[in-house]
């Protein structure tokens, strides 16, 4: 599925304007079926004003301090993913190659789990998620619910029968 972004700017003269209208596609990993992420925009510093609205560039997949990513992601329901057959390197040089740097916060003996120097926004748009977190305490969130993750470790796992779509926001921090 495509998703409209449309961002503003500024023109030369200081006056708003429409510097883009697209669709951008989602990008899918082979051997997770169902998972998709819409890469919405990114920076990896601050932006200063006026710009002329063009989404500055990034390298990896997580903002360094201060830097953000947004985006909308869809998790399949646990079911399509738990092939035996799946080749977890093969996963991990697939992900690895679409959004450098998303796998070193991956946990190899612990499936899911990751932590991340940042700060997440997530909206839950349709579906439902649980939200596991170190200690095994879990969250159940539906569409309408917000998550905002301070740097924890934890995992997504979707025990429903249906997709999960959700937008998210990643703000690079700094862990002390």
């Amino acid at each position: 599925m495509d998703i409209r972004r449309v961002a503003t700017g500024h023109t030369a003269d200081g006056k708003a304007t429409v510097s883009s209208d697209v669709k951008i596609k989602g990008t899918t990993v082979a051997l997770l079926p169902g998972f998709e992420l819409h890469t919405m925009w990114g920076a990896d510093q601050p932006p200063t004003f006026p710009d002329d609205g063009s989404m500055p560039s990034f390298e990896r997949y997580f903002p360094a301090v201060g830097g953000v990513r947004f985006g909308v992601v869809t998790f399949s329901p646990e079911t399509i993913s738990d092939d035996a057959g799946v080749d977890p390197e093969a996963v991990m040089a697939e992900v690895e190659e679409k959004w450098p740097g998303m796998t070193a916060s991956w946990e190899a003996d612990n499936p899911g789990m990751h932590t991340s120097d940042t700060v997440d926004f997530e909206y839950i748009i349709s579906g439902e998620i649980w939200l596991e977190l170190d200690d095994g305490e879990e969250i159940h969130l539906k569409a309408g619910d917000t998550v905002v993750q301070n740097g924890t470790r934890h995992a997504w796992r979707n025990r429903s029968k249906d997709p999960c779509r959700m937008v998210v926001c990643l703000v690079g921090a700094k862990r002390g």
